[in-house]
C-alpha cells in the first residue's frame, strides 16, 4: 500500500485551503469579455505619449514590460501584500485578495476576490501599473489572462528562504524601492546568520510539519517551508522531494517525529482542538502527542515574505530552548502536558 501520494494542496492560509477544491470548479469568464473594459482603462495616456517602461524577467522566466514609475500595485497573494508593506510601499497598493490580513491596513484595501479565482474585471478597473502574483498560489490561467489584457504581471516562485530574500530584493527594484529592499534583505540575512550560529552546535529536531490534517498533508523537501524548518534547527521526517505530499499515519508512525509543528492559522481554523489529538486514531499513537511536544508557531511561517524570519526565530526558540536562555518566543507556544488544557482552549477561540 502506498504510504505517500502527491497532493495539489498549496500553502494556503486556512481559509484558502478550505476553498481550494471548490476554486478549481469555478467557471472562468472569457477574456474577450474584458477586452472592452481594458481598452478604456489603459487609453488615458499622458499627452506626450506612453510612460517609460522597463523590461524584466520574472521568476518563471517570463519577459514583461513594466511602466515606470510604478504607482499602482495589485497583489494577488497575502505574502506579496506583506512584502510591499515591508518595503514601505503600502501606499501604492490599490487592491489585494479577500484573505490578505497583514498588516491591518491590508484589510481595508479594495479586494479583487479569491487567490485562486480573482476577478479580472475588478483588477482591470483598478488600473494597476503592476500586478504581483506567486506561482505557489495563483493559477497560470489568471496570469495569462491578465497578460493578454495588457497588464504587467510579475510572478514569484520562492522554493527556499534564499529565494524569499531574492524575491524581496527584485520586487523592491521593480517598484523603485531598491534601497529599502537592500536594507530589508540585509537585515533578514543578518538575523538568519545569527540564528545559524546559535544552532550550530545543537542537533536538529525531527519534526512533522502539518499543513493540513484531513487528509494529513505535510511539506516536501523542495519547498520554502521545508527550508524554513532547516533554518529553525529542524528536520522534516517526510522525505518526498516536491510539493505538498499527503502522507498516511502508518508512514508517520514508523518515523515517530519528536515534534508536531502547526502554523497558528491551522491551529485555530483547521486542526481539531489540540487536546483532542490524543483521542483520535493515528494521532494518539504518535509519541509527540503523548509527550505533549506540539509546537504552534505564527502563521507567518507559511507566508514567504520578510515576516517569515520572525516565525523561523520563534520556532527555533521552541525547539531549542537551550540555545536561547531567557528568550521570549513571541506568539509561538509549545503545547506541553502541563499547559495542554489552557493553551488548547486558547487555540479554539
Amino acid at each position: 500500500m502506498a504510504q505517500i501520494t502527491n497532493s495539489e494542496s498549496h500553502n494556503f492560509p486556512a481559509a484558502q485551503r478550505a476553498t481550494h477544491a471548490r476554486g478549481r470548479a469555478i467557471a472562468w469568464i472569457g477574456i474577450a469579455a474584458f477586452c472592452a473594459l481594458a481598452a478604456p482603462a489603459r487609453a488615458a495616456l499622458p499627452a506626450d505619449g506612453p510612460p517609460a517602461q522597463i523590461e524584466v524577467t520574472d521568476e518563471l522566466g517570463r519577459t514583461i514590460e513594466v511602466p515606470q514609475p510604478v504607482r499602482r500595485i495589485v497583489s494577488l497573494a497575502p505574502n506579496l501584500t506583506e512584502t510591499v508593506y515591508a518595503l514601505d510601499a503600502g501606499d501604492r497598493l490599490v487592491g489585494d485578495t479577500n484573505v490578505d490580513d497583514f498588516p491591518a491596513a491590508a484589510k481595508t484595501l479594495p479586494h479583487v476576490g479569491a487567490v485562486l479565482a480573482p476577478s479580472l474585471e475588478q483588477i482591470v478597473a483598478l488600473h494597476p501599473d503592476l500586478v504581483l502574483a506567486t506561482n505557489d498560489l495563483n493559477r497560470r490561467v489568471t496570469v495569462e489572462a491578465l497578460a493578454r489584457l495588457g497588464l504587467a504581471v510579475y510572478v514569484t516562485d520562492p522554493l527556499s528562504i534564499e529565494d524569499v530574500l531574492n524575491s524581496t530584493a527584485r520586487i523592491a527594484r521593480l517598484i523603485g524601492a531598491g534601497e529599502r529592499g537592500d536594507s530589508a534583505v540585509a537585515g533578514m540575512r543578518a538575523r538568519l546568520d545569527a540564528l545559524a550560529q546559535r544552532l550550530a552546535s545543537v542537533p536538529p529536531r525531527r519534526v512533522l510539519f502539518v499543513v493540513w490534517t484531513q487528509p494529513l498533508i505535510s511539506v516536501g523537501k523542495h519547498t520554502f517551508l521545508n527550508d524554513a524548518l532547516v533554518h529553525a534547527g529542524a528536520q522534516s521526517v517526510v522525505e518526498i522531494a516536491d510539493g505538498w505530499p499527503q502522507v498516511s499515519f502508518e508512514y508517520v508512525l514508523k518515523l515517530q517525529p519528536e515534534y508536531l509543528v502547526f502554523a497558528g492559522s491551522l491551529g485555530e481554523a483547521n486542526a481539531p482542538p489540540v487536546e483532542e489529538l490524543s483521542k483520535l486514531p493515528g494521532w494518539r499513537d504518535l509519541d509527540a502527542v503523548r509527550n505533549g511536544k506540539i509546537a504552534i508557531v505564527s502563521d507567518a511561517i507559511d507566508r514567504p515574505s520578510p515576516r517569515m524570519v520572525d516565525a523561523i526565530e520563534e520556532l527555533a526558540r521552541l525547539l531549542h530552548p537551550e540555545a536561547f536562555p531567557a528568550s521570549a518566543t513571541g506568539s509561538a507556544r509549545l503545547i506541553s502536558p502541563e499547559n495542554l488544557t489552557e493553551d488548547c482552549v486558547a487555540c479554539a477561540r
